[in-house]
């Protein structure tokens, strides 16, 4: 059987009330300005984190094509989506905060205050010793703003996509297993236990954590990887109090951060090793399943914690639908990258708002 392969991060979920809204938001904010595809489609396969039916939704899968990964903005159409009963404090179970990637941190900080952005924090050095900054969409989501040198191409907006993810975890070394195991972050960036001066502004962020950073050692290969760049996972543990699940009393696609994506090749053999390792797949669409006009193999397993974390193979994506131009991904070297062309026509996809 051919080994599995791990593109990179594909998207981030987004649970919202509206995504059209959403959409825009993240479009003149964030330049995620391209529509990959837009999903009206009833949710069936989610149903046992759904409250046990079928769901009707809206989904888009919104990118900043100079680089990084994507936003599922999913909205619940047939009933109101619910926020959290109280706040996210830094350090709960589940997907904490998306890791944006900006080409001029100060720039990108100024462009975001002109658009009167909620701000959680000045610029401040994270333990890397990097600058960055905290910011929160309409739907009380944590962005935070970094520096990268990963890009596709870097274009007029001083933003790309989503570089990485904080995870909040109730023990880091059992997490570890998928992240660096499974998942190929097997490089350590930081690994710090303490009182942290780049969070004290956020929700329990004056508390003690333990918080390590990780990445890849070797580059990601094959299709949309040049798209994608590299990744990072930071995994936080409160140490000072009980953390309190995101997604507890709620349904999936409720609001917040919904699952942490990853692009990949080879389902089955993915299933078989998360299996082995201990981590079985919860939810598995079947081998063609139609995302909007695009189609693919996908599905999910949770961390330790219940974090839903998915995994798509990508089979096809729409390009000119009039004429049925689309990028065909089934057949090609796995590891070979799209030809830059291909990647740049892929611009036809972004919208004026």
């Amino acid at each position: 059987m051919e080994e599995k392969l791990i593109y990179g991060i594909q998207q981030i979920g987004v649970g919202v009330d509206d995504a059209e809204k959403g959409f825009q938001w993240y479009g003149t904010r964030l330049g995620a300005d391209a529509c990959i595809f837009d999903d009206n489609n009833e949710a069936t396969y989610m149903a046992k984190y759904m409250g046990g039916k079928p769901r009707a939704k809206r989904a888009i899968l919104a990118m900043n094509l100079q680089g990084g990964s994507g936003y599922e903005i999913w909205q619940h159409t047939g009933r109101t989506p619910l926020k959290m009963e109280t706040p996210l404090d830094y350090g709960d179970l589940g997907i904490n905060i998306a890791k944006i990637k900006s080409t001029d941190v100060q720039k990108s900080y100024d462009r975001l205050k002109s658009f009167g952005v909620n701000f959680l924090t000045e610029i401040v050095t994270e333990p890397s010793g990097e600058k960055t900054f905290y910011i929160q969409d309409p739907w009380d989501n944590i962005l935070q703003i970094k520096g990268s040198d990963s890009w596709h191409h870097i274009g007029k907006h001083d933003l790309g996509g989503i570089s990485g993810a904080t995870l909040g975890v109730s023990d880091i070394d059992t997490t570890l297993k998928l992240f660096s195991g499974l998942l190929g972050y097997d490089q350590v960036i930081y690994d710090k236990t303490g009182t942290f001066d780049d969070i004290a502004t956020l929700s329990k962020g004056t508390e003690r954590f333990r918080r390590i950073l990780l990445t890849h050692k070797k580059d990601r290969t094959g299709g949309f990887s040049p798209l994608l760049g590299d990744g990072e996972i930071e995994l936080v543990q409160r140490l000072d109090s009980t953390p309190k699940k995101l997604f507890e009393n709620r349904l999936w696609g409720d609001i917040g951060f919904i699952h942490l994506c990853f692009d990949i090749k080879n389902m089955k053999k993915l299933v078989e090793e998360c299996t082995e390792a201990g981590f079985p797949f919860q939810v598995l669409s079947n081998e063609s399943f139609d995302m909007g006009d695009a189609n693919g193999h996908w599905g999910y397993i949770e961390d330790p914690d219940g974090t839903l974390i998915e995994f798509v193979e990508t089979h096809k994506v729409p390009l000119i639908k009039a004429i049925n131009f689309n990028i065909n991904l089934r057949n090609r070297d796995p590891h070979k990258p799209l030809p830059n062309w291909i990647l740049k026509a892929m611009q036809i996809k972004r919208v004026k708002f």
